[in-house]
């Protein structure tokens, strides 16, 4: 077992990275005077990875759409019961999620650490799938399913990520579809979980009032060596080109929903996440409630309250969307589209740069006051090959011209798109 100590000495934090025998990557952050603790585990996989070798030169394996959801859903469950019925001991609180790239597991604590570690990591490690109980999930996710189909926010949302995407997985629903999901069983599920939940594939973020050897200790006892990750993950070429400029779906809603996208070049894993800091500095530049776009779009009666920016990547796309409601979305997105090109054309006001940067550089600090919100960005970077200090240090070192490029890069006006709920 090899351990090391990272610090920012700027910054004066630090944490302990260790490689455990198993395979396992553990981030320990303790951050003395806090009251709880909040652990992560979690695969680098998720719903895109529907295509894959398990080894270099294998078959190439196509699953459902929704698979890495569908594996969610069952890793509570074991021979002897739910992992629920296990935390309600601890006095712990657990839940997990599904993104496009990973799939996480956490719980957070105010005592009986170890014995909650020992729970995640037992359930995450052990899989219990069979016939039976694989069926009776298919009715419980197909009702999930059907009430998203509803929800006019996962609508615009999804509705979008299909016009700006041709062939990329990211267009697809993470739950998948009632048609996908039906062809979901015991063997495709241990098949996957046999490819992806690699300890090697995997990382374990802890933060906040823990002792970092109760953690070592926890994972000595609970997890065996794992053998070398070989899965080659096999995406979709994807065209730079959208699918479409503009689509509607009619909803039941008081005041049409937008989403407008821009659809960025892929530069890899590593490089698109980095410049979702950069992405979403622009458009808090050039979108938010500072600016005078969104003066002219409130005082025109365009918009009525909030207009919000995001970015998205992952490991072979990257987006940035902004959303909000309006009487005339089609104005909103000329405007937005109008605001983009000519801040391309005149350059970032310097004073509207500093502004936006001091920000952006406070909510990175403000990470390391919030052990949920490290262990999350804890893991997020290293699943992008970086460290958690690396995202304030690109902050702090950030330059206009730097932005000026990312702004020529990732948002070509061309390459975007219009998606409207209304009812």
């Amino acid at each position: 077992m090899s351990s090391q100590i990272i610090q920012d000495k700027h910054l004066g934090e630090q944490y302990i990275r260790v490689e455990h025998p198993s395979g396992l990557t553990m981030l320990l952050y303790p951050m003395p005077g806090f009251s709880t603790t909040y652990a992560m585990f979690s695969t680098q996989y998720g719903s895109v990875d529907t295509c894959f070798q398990a080894k270099e030169g294998g078959e190439q394996i196509r699953v459902p759409e929704g698979i890495a959801h569908y594996l969610e859903h069952k890793m509570f469950e074991s021979e002897d019961g739910d992992a629920f019925d296990r935390y309600a001991k601890t006095g712990a609180a657990a839940n997990a999620f599904t993104s496009f790239d990973k799939t996480c597991y956490l719980f957070t604590c105010s005592g009986k650490f170890q014995e909650s570690l020992e729970i995640l990591l037992d359930c995450v490690t052990h899989p219990y799938f069979t016939k039976e109980t694989v069926e009776k999930e298919q009715g419980i996710i197909g009702q999930e399913i059907r009430m998203y189909e509803d929800d006019p926010n996962w609508r615009v949302t999804f509705n979008l990520l299909d016009s700006l995407y041709h062939n990329n997985s990211v267009k697809v629903d993470i739950a998948g579809t009632i048609e996908s999901i039906a062809r979901i069983d015991a063997d495709l599920l241990y098949r996957c979980y046999n490819t992806f939940y690699n300890l090697h594939n995997m990382v374990l973020t802890v933060s906040g009032n823990f002792d970092p050897d109760e953690a070592l200790q926890v994972a000595d006892r609970v997890l065996k060596k794992a053998p070398p990750f070989e899965a080659v993950r096999r995406p979709q070429q994807e065209p730079e080109s959208v699918v479409r400029k503009r689509v509607v779906q009619h909803l039941p809603v008081a005041l049409p929903m937008f989403y407008i996208g821009f659809k960025s070049p892929d530069a890899g894993q590593k490089n698109n996440f980095c410049n979702v800091i950069f992405d979403e500095m622009l458009l808090d530049i050039i979108t938010g409630e500072t600016t005078e776009l969104y003066r002219q779009l409130y005082n025109d009666g365009l918009i009525n309250g909030s207009i919000y920016g995001e970015t998205m990547a992952g490991r072979d796309y990257l987006c940035s969307m902004v959303s909000g409601e309006s009487r005339d979305p089609d104005e909103v997105y000329r405007r937005v589209c109008s605001a983009f090109e000519q801040v391309q054309q005149n350059g970032i006001d310097p004073e509207a740069f500093q502004r936006v940067k001091k920000a952006t550089y406070g909510r990175y600090l403000g990470l390391f006051s919030r052990p949920d919100s490290l262990a999350s960005a804890m893991t997020n970077c290293h699943f992008a090959g970086i460290s958690v200090y690396d995202l304030v240090e690109m902050v702090a070192n950030c330059t206009r011209q730097q932005l000026e490029q990312r702004l020529r890069e990732d948002f070509s006006t061309g390459n975007s798109c219009l998606s409207i709920v209304m009812a």
